[in-house]
C-alpha cells in the first residue's frame, strides 16, 4: 500500500490516540493522482487530510463496496471506470471528476482541479441517492426561494437594511452577502466562476485558484458550478462523511431549528429526544441496514425520513430514500396553511387560484392540480406508520396520527382568524396590502400576521408530528397564536375608532 501520510503528518497524528483507518488491514491503495494531492496537503489542510483519513471512503474502493451484500451496501452504482473501481476514494477521485462539465475547473498540481464537488459527481457512486435527491424539495430550494416574489418580498422585508427618512422607515434593498448569510445559507447559492486569482501560498510560491462568487456554502439547494442543483454536504459533511453524522439530529439542527421550522427545538423537548441525548452513545449509529430496538431505541431524523430499517429477522420495515418527503402526505409548514404535499420539488411553479406563489388561498382552498392526490398522501402516510409501528403498537399510532391531525385543523383555525383580521385591515384602508400593491409584510399588523402562519402555527403542528406537544403550547404554540389573534383584534380596533 502506498504511503499516505508525509512525515510532518505522520509525526502530527503519532500523538492522537487512534490509528486512522487508512491503515487498516484490506484497505483499497491509494491513487497515484490522490497521493499527488496528498504530498502537499498533509502540510497544507492537514486538518482536511486527518478528517478523511477517519472516513469510510479512505479506505474502501467501490469494487470493494459493491462486493457488500444488497442491504448492506452503501453504494447504488453497478459499475464504473477502472480508473476509480480498484482505489480508495481520495482527493482526486472526487476533486478531479468530469472536469469539463465543471466551470470552476483550473490546473492544479498538474491536475485539472474543481473546488465545488457537487451532488453530480458523488452520482458516480450513488446514482439512486442522487436521483431521489433531485425529487427532494431541498434540491430546488434555492429555486423555490428566489423565484417565488411573495417570499422574496419576506425576505427584503427582513434583510433589508432599514434608512429612517423624514420619520419614515425605508429599506435599502439587502447585499448578496446579506442574502447568502441568512436565507440562502441553507437554500442555498448560486455558485459562479469569476476567473482565477494569484495568491502567495508561502512554502508553495505564487498559485493560481478559482474566484468563485456565492460561496462558500453548502446549502441544500445550491446552484453548483457544473449546473447541478443541490449538495450532499450539509448532511454528509467533508471530509470524512461520516453517516452517523447524517443521522444524528445535531445535523439537521443546523437549518431545522426554528422559529420557522423548529423541527430540532421540538426534538429536544419531545421523549425521542429524552432518549436519544440520553443514550445515544451506546447505539449502533453507523449500522446498515439500521434496526430499530437493536442498534437504537429511538427515532432521530434520519429514522424517519430516509433510512433503509429491518427488523431483527432482516425483514425491511421501510427502504431507503434520499427524496424526503417519501413518507411526508402532509406539509407541516404552513406557506401559509398546511396542505398536502406537492408533486413537483419545484415549488416556484404553484400558482393557487388567486394568482398567487402559495399552495393555499388566502381563504384555505388548496391549489390541489400542484399538489399529490389523496392516494399517495395515504401512501406515504402508511410508509410513516410503518416507521413508527416497529417501536410502537396500532393503537398507539393511530392515537397519534390522530392527534395530528387535531393539531393541524386547530393550527390552520388559528391561522384563518389572523387572516380575516388582516384582511379586514386591508379592506378597511389601515393597512396597505396585495390590493394596492404593496408588501404584505411591512406594518405592524401585518407582522403579527405573518408570525401567526410562520412561527406560532408551523410551531404547533410539528410538536405533535414529532411528540413534543410541550413546545406547542406555552413557548411558541398556542398561546403566542392565541395572543396574536387577540392583539390583532384590539389593534384593529383602535385604528377603526382613530379612522
Amino acid at each position: 500500500m502506498p504511503q499516505v501520510l508525509g512525515s510532518a503528518a505522520a509525526a502530527l497524528l503519532a500523538g492522537l490516540l487512534w490509528a486512522g483507518p487508512a491503515w487498516a488491514e484490506g484497505a483499497a491503495p491509494i491513487s497515484q493522482a490522490t497521493q499527488a494531492c496528498l504530498d502537499c496537503h498533509n502540510e497544507a489542510t492537514p486538518a482536511i487530510v486527518a478528517d478523511w483519513q477517519r472516513g469510510r471512503m479512505a479506505r474502501t474502493s467501490l469494487a470493494q463496496a459493491l462486493k457488500q451484500p444488497e442491504l448492506k451496501r452503501r453504494v447504488s452504482a453497478q459499475q464504473a471506470s477502472a480508473a476509480l473501481l480498484n482505489v480508495a476514494v481520495g482527493c482526486a477521485e472526487c476533486h478531479t471528476l468530469n472536469p469539463k462539465a465543471h466551470a470552476d475547473t483550473f490546473s492544479h498540481g498538474d491536475q485539472p482541479v474543481h473546488v465545488v464537488v457537487t451532488s453530480k459527481d458523488c452520482a458516480t457512486c450513488h446514482p439512486t441517492e442522487e436521483t431521489e435527491y433531485g425529487r427532494n424539495l431541498m434540491s430546488q430550494a434555492h429555486g423555490n426561494l428566489v423565484n417565488n416574489p411573495l417570499y422574496m418580498d419576506l425576505a427584503k422585508q427582513i434583510n433589508g437594511a432599514p434608512l429612517v427618512q423624514a420619520g419614515e422607515v425605508k429599506l435599502q434593498p439587502p447585499s448578496a452577502q446579506t442574502e447568502a448569510e441568512s436565507c440562502l445559507y441553507c437554500h442555498g447559492t448560486k455558485v459562479e466562476m469569476q476567473g482565477l486569482q494569484k495568491r502567495d501560498t508561502g512554502d508553495y510560491g505564487e498559485m493560481s485558484f478559482p474566484r468563485l462568487s456565492g460561496w462558500p456554502n453548502h446549502g441544500v439547494g445550491r446552484i453548483n458550478p457544473d449546473g447541478s442543483k443541490g449538495s450532499c454536504t450539509p448532511c454528509h459533511s467533508r471530509h470524512q462523511f461520516s453517516l452517523a453524522l447524517a443521522r444524528s439530529p445535531y445535523t439537521c439542527a443546523e437549518c431545522h431549528k426554528g422559529p420557522d421550522v423548529p423541527v430540532y427545538r421540538v426534538y429536544q423537548v419531545s421523549k425521542h429526544g429524552n432518549l436519544y441525548f440520553a443514550l445515544h452513545k451506546q447505539w449502533q449509529m453507523e449500522a446498515v441496514p439500521w434496526t430499530p430496538g437493536q442498534d437504537f431505541s429511538a427515532p432521530t431524523c434520519a429514522v424517519c425520513h430516509v433510512s433503509l430499517l429491518t427488523d431483527a429477522t432482516g425483514k425491511v420495515i421501510v427502504k431507503r430514500s434520499h427524496q424526503m418527503s417519501d413518507r411526508i402526505w402532509v406539509r407541516l409548514l404552513g406557506l401559509i396553511y398546511s396542505h398536502a404535499h406537492p408533486k413537483s420539488p419545484d415549488t416556484s411553479i404553484i400558482k393557487n387560484a388567486d394568482g398567487q406563489s402559495l399552495a393555499t388561498t388566502l381563504d384555505g382552498r388548496p391549489a390541489a392540480k400542484f399538489l399529490i392526490d389523496a392516494q399517495e398522501q395515504a401512501r406515504r402516510q402508511a410508509r410513516m406508520k410503518g416507521v413508527c409501528r416497529a417501536c410502537h403498537s396500532q393503537q398507539w399510532v393511530d392515537g397519534q396520527m390522530a392527534r395530528l391531525a387535531q393539531s393541524i385543523k386547530d393550527a390552520d383555525a388559528q391561522v384563518r382568524a389572523s387572516t380575516e383580521l388582516v384582511q379586514q385591515a386591508w379592506g378597511l384602508g389601515l393597512a396597505q396590502g396585495p390590493a394596492q400593491k404593496q408588501s404584505p409584510f411591512d406594518q405592524y399588523i401585518e407582522r403579527v400576521w405573518t408570525e401567526q402562519w410562520l412561527f406560532w402555527a408551523n410551531s404547533m403542528r410539528f410538536a405533535s408530528a414529532m411528540v413534543g406537544a410541550d413546545m406547542g403550547v406555552f413557548e411558541q404554540g398556542r398561546w403566542e397564536a392565541s395572543k396574536n389573534v387577540r392583539q390583532m383584534q384590539d389593534w384593529l380596533e383602535a385604528h377603526r375608532k382613530k379612522k
